[in-house]
Protein backbone atom coordinates (compact mmCIF):
# COMPACT_ATOMS: atom_id res chain seq x y z
CA UNK A 1 0.00 0.00 0.00
CA UNK A 2 1.31 3.71 -0.54
CA UNK A 3 0.57 6.81 -2.36
CA UNK A 4 0.76 7.13 -5.90
CA UNK A 5 3.51 9.32 -7.59
CA UNK A 6 3.40 11.97 -10.27
CA UNK A 7 4.23 9.56 -13.29
CA UNK A 8 1.36 7.39 -12.37
CA UNK A 9 -1.38 9.86 -12.12
CA UNK A 10 -0.34 11.69 -15.73
CA UNK A 11 -0.29 7.85 -16.91
CA UNK A 12 -3.61 6.75 -15.06
CA UNK A 13 -4.94 10.15 -16.61
CA UNK A 14 -3.81 9.49 -20.20
CA UNK A 15 -4.94 5.96 -20.74
CA UNK A 16 -7.79 5.30 -18.07
CA UNK A 17 -8.86 9.08 -17.77
CA UNK A 18 -8.87 8.99 -14.14
CA UNK A 19 -9.16 12.91 -14.48
CA UNK A 20 -10.76 15.09 -16.83
CA UNK A 21 -10.15 17.52 -17.83
CA UNK A 22 -6.36 16.92 -16.40
CA UNK A 23 -3.33 19.42 -15.89
CA UNK A 24 -0.22 17.27 -15.99
CA UNK A 25 2.63 19.75 -14.39
CA UNK A 26 1.61 22.26 -11.60
CA UNK A 27 -0.56 25.54 -12.46
CA UNK A 28 0.59 28.06 -9.94
CA UNK A 29 1.22 32.08 -11.67
CA UNK A 30 -1.34 34.14 -10.52
CA UNK A 31 -3.68 31.35 -9.08
CA UNK A 32 -4.14 29.30 -6.56
CA UNK A 33 -2.36 26.40 -7.75
CA UNK A 34 -3.63 23.14 -9.18
CA UNK A 35 -2.79 20.42 -11.15
CA UNK A 36 -0.37 17.42 -10.88
CA UNK A 37 2.27 17.84 -7.55
CA UNK A 38 5.04 14.75 -6.61
CA UNK A 39 2.20 12.89 -4.95
CA UNK A 40 -1.20 14.27 -5.95
CA UNK A 41 -3.49 16.33 -7.74
CA UNK A 42 -4.72 19.76 -6.85
CA UNK A 43 -8.65 19.69 -8.11
CA UNK A 44 -10.04 23.03 -9.12
CA UNK A 45 -13.11 24.60 -7.98
CA UNK A 46 -15.92 24.42 -10.58
CA UNK A 47 -18.11 27.73 -11.18
CA UNK A 48 -21.72 25.96 -9.64
CA UNK A 49 -22.04 27.40 -5.99
CA UNK A 50 -25.29 26.34 -3.98
CA UNK A 51 -25.32 28.64 -0.97
CA UNK A 52 -28.03 27.09 2.20
CA UNK A 53 -30.86 29.02 2.71
CA UNK A 54 -31.31 28.48 6.73
CA UNK A 55 -35.18 28.42 7.78
CA UNK A 56 -34.96 29.61 11.15
CA UNK A 57 -37.68 26.94 12.73
CA UNK A 58 -36.67 24.12 11.25
CA UNK A 59 -34.14 21.53 11.51
CA UNK A 60 -32.23 20.31 8.29
CA UNK A 61 -32.89 16.79 7.81
CA UNK A 62 -30.52 15.27 5.46
CA UNK A 63 -33.11 12.18 5.04
CA UNK A 64 -35.37 14.71 3.71
CA UNK A 65 -34.35 16.14 0.68
CA UNK A 66 -37.13 18.70 0.55
CA UNK A 67 -35.57 20.80 3.82
CA UNK A 68 -32.51 20.68 2.16
CA UNK A 69 -32.89 24.10 0.23
CA UNK A 70 -30.26 26.63 -1.55
CA UNK A 71 -29.99 29.29 -3.49
CA UNK A 72 -27.99 28.53 -6.61
CA UNK A 73 -25.11 30.54 -8.21
CA UNK A 74 -22.66 30.08 -10.89
CA UNK A 75 -20.10 32.43 -10.90
CA UNK A 76 -15.98 33.23 -11.29
CA UNK A 77 -16.17 33.62 -7.82
CA UNK A 78 -17.99 34.08 -4.81
CA UNK A 79 -17.43 35.22 -1.13
CA UNK A 80 -18.78 32.55 1.95
CA UNK A 81 -19.62 34.72 4.99
CA UNK A 82 -17.80 34.30 8.16
CA UNK A 83 -19.26 30.82 9.81
CA UNK A 84 -21.06 30.00 6.25
CA UNK A 85 -20.78 27.43 4.28
CA UNK A 86 -21.27 26.52 0.32
CA UNK A 87 -22.00 23.33 -1.56
CA UNK A 88 -19.69 23.63 -4.46
CA UNK A 89 -18.03 21.09 -7.16
CA UNK A 90 -14.83 20.12 -8.75
CA UNK A 91 -14.04 21.04 -12.45
CA UNK A 92 -12.51 17.79 -12.49
CA UNK A 93 -14.54 14.43 -13.42
CA UNK A 94 -12.94 11.24 -11.77
CA UNK A 95 -12.33 7.67 -12.36
CA UNK A 96 -11.31 6.03 -9.68
CA UNK A 97 -9.63 2.68 -10.48
CA UNK A 98 -10.76 -0.05 -8.58
CA UNK A 99 -7.38 -0.84 -6.79
CA UNK A 100 -7.11 3.17 -5.67
CA UNK A 101 -9.20 4.82 -2.69
CA UNK A 102 -8.65 9.00 -2.89
CA UNK A 103 -8.54 11.30 0.10
CA UNK A 104 -8.42 14.77 -0.23
CA UNK A 105 -7.59 17.63 1.78
CA UNK A 106 -7.83 21.53 2.07
CA UNK A 107 -5.11 23.60 -0.57
CA UNK A 108 -3.10 25.85 2.08
CA UNK A 109 -3.99 28.70 1.09
CA UNK A 110 -7.08 28.39 1.97
CA UNK A 111 -6.77 26.43 5.71
CA UNK A 112 -4.71 29.86 5.83
CA UNK A 113 -7.69 32.16 5.45
CA UNK A 114 -10.43 29.56 7.40
CA UNK A 115 -11.60 27.80 4.74
CA UNK A 116 -12.09 23.96 5.03
CA UNK A 117 -13.37 21.72 2.47
CA UNK A 118 -14.91 18.42 3.36
CA UNK A 119 -15.19 16.11 0.97
CA UNK A 120 -15.55 12.19 1.62
CA UNK A 121 -13.29 9.44 0.09
CA UNK A 122 -13.57 8.42 -3.76
CA UNK A 123 -14.02 4.52 -3.22
CA UNK A 124 -12.64 2.21 -5.83
CA UNK A 125 -14.55 2.53 -9.23
CA UNK A 126 -16.17 5.65 -8.54
CA UNK A 127 -16.81 8.35 -10.66
CA UNK A 128 -18.16 11.58 -11.56
CA UNK A 129 -17.59 15.17 -10.83
CA UNK A 130 -16.84 15.59 -6.23
CA UNK A 131 -19.49 17.29 -4.26
CA UNK A 132 -17.90 19.11 -1.53
CA UNK A 133 -19.42 20.96 1.36
CA UNK A 134 -16.50 23.68 1.77
CA UNK A 135 -16.86 26.03 5.28
CA UNK A 136 -15.53 29.72 6.04
CA UNK A 137 -14.57 29.20 9.94
CA UNK A 138 -13.11 32.41 10.70
CA UNK A 139 -14.31 35.83 11.37
CA UNK A 140 -14.18 37.21 7.83
CA UNK A 141 -15.69 36.47 4.30
CA UNK A 142 -13.53 34.46 2.08
CA UNK A 143 -13.65 34.80 -1.47
CA UNK A 144 -13.30 31.48 -3.04
CA UNK A 145 -12.08 31.32 -7.22
CA UNK A 146 -13.74 28.37 -9.48
CA UNK A 147 -11.41 27.18 -11.97
CA UNK A 148 -8.54 27.31 -9.16
CA UNK A 149 -6.90 25.24 -6.84
CA UNK A 150 -9.57 23.73 -3.71
CA UNK A 151 -8.05 20.49 -2.24
CA UNK A 152 -5.35 17.64 -2.84
CA UNK A 153 -6.15 14.49 -3.94
CA UNK A 154 -4.33 11.66 -2.83
CA UNK A 155 -4.44 8.31 -4.69
CA UNK A 156 -3.91 5.13 -2.31
CA UNK A 157 -3.20 1.81 -3.37
CA UNK A 158 -4.17 -1.34 -1.95
CA UNK A 159 -2.77 -4.24 -0.95
CA UNK A 160 -5.39 -6.14 -2.30
CA UNK A 161 -8.27 -5.96 -4.55
CA UNK A 162 -11.30 -5.07 -2.78
CA UNK A 163 -14.48 -7.80 -3.10
CA UNK A 164 -17.19 -5.24 -3.67
CA UNK A 165 -16.37 -1.34 -5.27
CA UNK A 166 -18.74 1.60 -5.08
CA UNK A 167 -19.53 0.56 -9.04
CA UNK A 168 -20.31 -3.04 -7.89
CA UNK A 169 -22.74 -1.78 -4.97
CA UNK A 170 -24.34 0.68 -7.37
CA UNK A 171 -23.69 3.33 -5.65
CA UNK A 172 -26.32 6.26 -5.35
CA UNK A 173 -23.29 8.92 -6.36
CA UNK A 174 -22.21 6.90 -9.33
CA UNK A 175 -21.41 9.54 -11.87
CA UNK A 176 -22.46 12.47 -10.53
CA UNK A 177 -22.18 15.53 -13.21
CA UNK A 178 -23.59 18.32 -10.79
CA UNK A 179 -23.54 18.55 -7.68
CA UNK A 180 -26.04 16.43 -6.03
CA UNK A 181 -27.93 16.73 -3.06
CA UNK A 182 -27.60 14.13 0.12
CA UNK A 183 -29.90 10.80 -0.80
CA UNK A 184 -31.24 8.13 1.65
Amino acid sequence: MGVKPDHWIRKMAKEAGLIEPFAPEQVGQGVISYGVSAYGYDMRLGDEFHFPIKPETEVIDPKQSKSLQYEVVTAESVVVPPHGSVLARSLEYFRIPRDILALSFGKSTYARCGVLPNITPLEPEWEGIVTMKIFNVSDHPVRLYANEGIAQVLFIAADEICTTSYRDKKGKYQGQTTITKAKV
